[in-house]
Parts: C-alpha cells; structure tokens; sequence
C-alpha cells in the first residue's frame, strides 16, 4: 500500500481525530499534565479571544470538578471596556477566583513612568512579574500562538523562566513525544502554551464549532477611530488622537485586543463568525502584523521583552 492510499485509509477511519478535536486533546492534556506537576499554577485571562478558548479548553480538562488554578490579569489601565465587562462577566458565572495587578498602581507608587508615545504595552512586565512572585506562581498558562509572531515561534509548550523571570532562547528545552520537562529550580517558573500548536483559523474555527461567546468587538461594528502610522485607533483616556488625527466613524473590528494605544482596528464587514473565517483565511498578514503597533518598535521588539519576561 502506498503512503498516500495508507493517509486515505487513516483520515476514513471512524475512530480519526479531526484536526480541531487533536488540538484539543493536546491542550486538555497539557492542562492535565501541569496540574498534576505544579503546585500553583495561574492561568493569565485578559477576556480576548486566545485567552477564552485556553480558558474554555480548561473547563473541558477538569470537567465536572472545578478549573484547580486561578486566573491573573495585568490591567494597563488602557483596555476596551468590551473586553473588561466581557472578563468580568466569565469569571462571575464560571465562579472562578481573578487576580488583578494594575499597571496604575506601579505608575503612582513611582516603580514604572508612563511612555512618551502614551502606550503601556511595555509596562505590564513588572507588575506580572510582581503578581508572579507575590502569590508564587510556579506556571503560569499563557495564550500565545506560534504563528502569531517570530519570537513567539522559538517558545516551547513549556517555556523556563530565570529567577528574574527572563526568557533565554537557548536554554529551550526538547519537547520530544510530547514529553513536558517543568522541573525549574527555586525562584524559577514556566511559562506554558496550551494553544502553541494552533493558528488564528483554528481559534475561530473552534469559537464557531465550541459557539464560545466573545467580546462584541471582534465583530464588525460601526466606530469612532483615527489613523497613525497606518493603523486604525480608537480614542480614549491614553491620549489619542493627537492634533492633526481626524477622528471618523468607521466600520471596523478588531483581530487581537490589547492596550488601546496600539491595538489597531481593521476595516471589516465581517459581523459572525463565519464571515470573520472567511476574512481571515483569504489574509496574507498575521493579526499581531496587521494590527499591533507595539511589535513594529523593532525587528526584535517582542523579544527583546520577552527576554525581560514579558509574555
């Protein structure tokens, strides 16, 4: 039997795993897996899109006992209050327990100052790093995508971090078999990446089979924005638009959320799922290359700060 006749044979088998439900099955099990090596686990939610479904791939895991991790968020101060309003709403009807480490509450005390270009993007290194050490978090659930950039592309599923929390490229270990290394010494932790493996399309195809409910704003709607270096941003309190940016009313969603100073919105008529996997899979830019201006600092901008600990 050839190669391509044995693939045929096995794709027709009954018992074959599409390729959403082994996605799946490998996520419930890195869940399962750091529950049962780990101590203090925490998953970071922010109510986007990536953090929805890890947190809806949770529930599965642990089903019908109760997620046995907590959840964190790092509040730049500058989020959509879609997505807040979103976050809380979950966390009230699952009952689960949110941690919350506010960027403004580092800027008042005097440990970080606000950037010149208004962002705080960059500032939510020290105030994760802080919550990670104060509640001594020995893994941390992260939603990053290897395809949603280059640095993210060099993580492994289970990701080591120094004592300070930095990230060195080189000191990756092998994940062969799906055989997850977590032992890290005292001060040290582990960064994991259930969604690793998955793209944008397999995130939306998944919202559209699993019917998860997302922030309106990942949807087509009418909005106030401006540009700034090609980018379409909403005003708020972090200081845009400056002089000389025109707002108008637009219609627009957003790929990714993040802090509204450089988070850009794209001109959309997609207003359901199915029309936003249309969108997506005639795409050729990444949603963090079309629409997050923080990466476009440097070649190297992300990291750069993931080498510092950002996530």
């Amino acid at each position: 039997m050839t190669a391509a006749a044995r693939l045929t044979e096995a794709t027709d088998s009954p018992y074959a795993l599409s390729h959403l439900d082994a996605l799946e099955s490998e996520a419930v099990h890195i869940f399962r897996e750091v529950a049962g090596e780990f101590e203090r686990p925490v998953i970071l939610y922010s109510g986007g899109k990536d953090s929805i479904v890890m947190l809806h791939l949770a529930l599965k895991a642990f089903a019908p006992a109760a997620i046995p991790f907590s959840l964190l968020h790092v509040d730049t101060g500058h989020n959509f209050p879609e997505v807040l309003e979103h976050r809380d709403r979950t966390v009230e009807r699952h009952g689960l327990r949110l941690h919350v480490a506010h960027v403004q509450d580092f800027i008042d005390d005097g440990r970080l100052r606000e950037r010149p270009d208004g962002t705080r993007n960059p500032l939510q290194t020290v105030p994760l790093l802080d919550a990670i050490n104060g509640h001594r978090f020995d893994a941390v659930f992260g939603g990053g995508r290897r395809d949603e950039e280059k640095a993210r592309a060099k993580e492994r599923v289970f990701s080591l971090r120094d004592e300070f929390g930095a990230w060195n490229p080189r000191r990756q270990r092998p994940e062969l078999w799906q055989l997850y290394n977590g032992r890290h010494a005292p001060g040290e932790h582990v960064r994991v990446f259930p969604l690793s493996n998955w793209t944008e399309l397999d995130v939306w195809q998944y919202i559209s089979r699993e019917k998860i409910d997302l922030p309106a704003i990942y949807y087509a709607h009418d909005r106030e924005v401006f540009q700034r270096q090609g980018m379409w941003l909403a005003p708020g309190g972090w200081g845009g638009p400056a002089d000389g940016e025109l707002l108008e009313t637009r219609q627009v969603r957003y790929r990714t959320v993040g802090d509204m100073s450089c988070t850009g919105a794209v001109d959309s008529e997609a207003d359901t799922t199915d029309k936003v996997i249309t969108e997506i899979t005639a795409s050729r830019l990444t949603e963090r290359g079309a629409t997050r201006a923080d990466d476009k600092l440097s070649e190297a901008a992300m990291e750069d700060r993931k080498r510092e600990g950002y996530f």
